[in-house]
C-alpha cells in the first residue's frame, strides 16, 4: 500500500510510505521535510518503519531524516555514490538555499539490490540505478505491485533536471529509456514533485 505525503521545506516534495498491510511494517521513501509530521502519521497509523530509502541526496529529499532517526533509529539506505551529495552542502544544494544540510547513509545500495522487510521478506523493493539527475539517482521498483518510486528522474509530463552538479542529460535520457521505459506500461510512477503517472503514458508522450 502506497501513501503519498506532501511535505514542505524550502520546496514542496512528495514523501512516500510503502506499507505491508499484513504486518503494518514498511519503508519511507525520501522524507524531504517535516519529520514531525511524518512521525505523527506513523504513530497514528501504528506503523513500524524499518528503513528510510533515498532516491538521491538532494536536500529537499533528506530534510526529515534527522527527526525520524532521532526518534526511531531507522537506518538510511542510499545508493553507494550518495555521500557525494549527503555530506556536501554544495552538491546537495542546501548551501545555495542557506540551509547547510547534511545527512549520512547507514547502508549503501548496489544496482539491482533487493530491499526486504524483516517482518515480511516477501515485501520488497528493487533498487535500479538511474543516474542523470544526480550521480547517485536510483529508483525503487516492485514488480508485483507494478509501482516505482522514481524520485526526480522523471515526472508526470517532464523529465528530471540534469543541470545541477553531477547531472548529465545523456545519462538521464539513457536511464529513462533503458531503465524505466522497459518496465510494464501499467507501472505507476511515483515522483518527488508531481502527480503519479504510468510508464505507458510517459513513453507515449516522449515517443521513446
Amino acid at each position: 500500500m502506497v501513501f503519498k505525503i506532501n511535505v514542505k521545506g524550502y520546496f514542496e516534495e512528495n514523501s512516500y510510505f510503502f506499507i505491508d498491510e499484513k504486518t503494518k511494517h514498511g519503508f519511507i521513501i525520501d522524507p524531504g521535510a517535516e519529520g514531525e509530521k511524518l512521525s505523527e502519521i506513523i504513530e497514528y497509523k501504528n506503523w513500524t518503519i524499518e528503513k528510510i530509502l533515498l532516491t538521491h541526496g538532494h536536500f529537499d529529499h533528506i530534510g526529515g531524516i534527522k527527526f525520524l532517526k532521532n526518534k526511531y533509529s531507522i537506518p538510511v539506505y542510499a545508493h553507494k555514490e550518495s555521500d557525494i551529495y549527503l555530506l556536501d552542502t554544495t552538491m546537495n544544494l542546501s548551501r545555495q538555499c542557506n540551509l547547510n544540510m547534511t545527512s549520512k547513509a547507514d547502508y549503501y545500495l548496489e544496482d539491482d539490490e533487493i530491499i526486504k522487510l524483516e517482518a515480511n521478506p516477501n515485501f520488497y523493493l528493487q533498487t535500479i540505478f538511474t543516474p542523470g539527475h544526480t550521480i547517485d539517482s536510483c529508483i525503487f521498483y516492485n514488480e508485483g505491485e507494478k509501482i516505482a518510486f522514481v524520485g526526480d528522474t522523471i515526472f508526470k509530463g517532464a523529465i528530471g533536471n540534469p543541470n545541477y552538479l553531477g547531472g548529465n542529460q545523456r545519462e538521464l535520457i539513457n536511464s529513462i529509456v533503458k531503465k524505466i521505459f522497459v518496465l510494464p506500461n501499467d507501472t505507476i510512477l511515483y515522483s518527488g514533485h508531481s502527480d503519479e503517472t504510468t510508464v505507458g503514458i510517459e513513453r507515449k508522450r516522449y515517443s521513446m
